[in-house]
This record gives C-alpha cells, structure tokens and sequence, in this order.
C-alpha cells in the first residue's frame, strides 16, 4: 500500500518528530514493530532503543528512546517518550563519557554504589552510541 503516515514522537518537554513518513520501525517491549499506511490499530509499551522511520524523501532517521507508549492507527503513529533524542542531537563526546563514568561504578565494590542506576545509566549511554552507529 502506498503513501505516508504521520509520525509524532513527543516527550514530556517537547515534540521531537512530527511528520509525513513512509514506514516506522520502534523498539516494542515484546520486540520490535513496523507500521506502514493502513495499519491495524494498536497500543504498545517501548523499551529502550532505537525507533528508526523513513522520511517522505526516503531517507532513513534515527530517534534514541528511553521507554514510553506508542499508538498505531491507519493513517498515524504517535510515540510518548520519556525522554527521545534524534541522532543528529545526541552528543558523542557525553555519551561516551557516560558510558566509561557507568562501566566504572559498575567495576567498583563498594556498598555506597547504586547498581540499578549505573546498569539505567550504562544502558543508556549504549543505545545511544548505538543510534550515532546506526546505518553509518
């Protein structure tokens, strides 16, 4: 089926995305998901990753996503991130330097440490490093 569907990715803080493309592929928690024109309608929690979507021109983009929900209908996708970056807005110097900042919490034996929040915070700056990587 050919043609355009509306893409919306809003975070608590702003609107990340909003426009015409041809397909979206998000990080669903029970896997990964596309939705194309006419789509059956849904609604999903995210994980965190990479939702990835083809622009009206064809060119591929990437948006890094923290969690959230996304709704599917026929002729629009609407995500509501916790927090949402598109590649060109994400910095590589700070993301590895969270990256390294996690790895040595994590590497540390000590009482006064949170893990679950060195592990959030690793996992983070991963996907995004990750998002800069896609489809270079």
């Amino acid at each position: 089926m050919a043609g355009n569907i509306r893409l919306e990715v809003v975070t608590p803080e702003k609107a990340v995305v909003d426009e015409d493309v041809q397909i979206v592929v998000a990080p669903g928690s029970l896997g990964e998901f596309g939705v194309l024109i006419g789509h059956t309608p849904f609604l999903t929690t995210l994980k965190m990753g990479t939702l990835r979507y083809k622009d009206a021109s064809d060119r591929e983009r990437f948006v890094f996503l923290s969690g959230g929900f996304a709704e599917a209908l026929p002729d629009k996708v609407t995500v509501l991130a916790e927090s949402a970056e598109r590649r060109s807005d994400i910095d590589i110097e700070r993301a590895r330097s969270a990256l390294e900042r996690a790895q040595k919490r994590l590497a540390q034996k000590q009482d006064d440490v949170d893990y679950a929040r060195a592990r959030a915070a690793l996992e983070r700056a991963m996907h995004r490093l990750r998002a800069l990587e896609a489809n270079k």
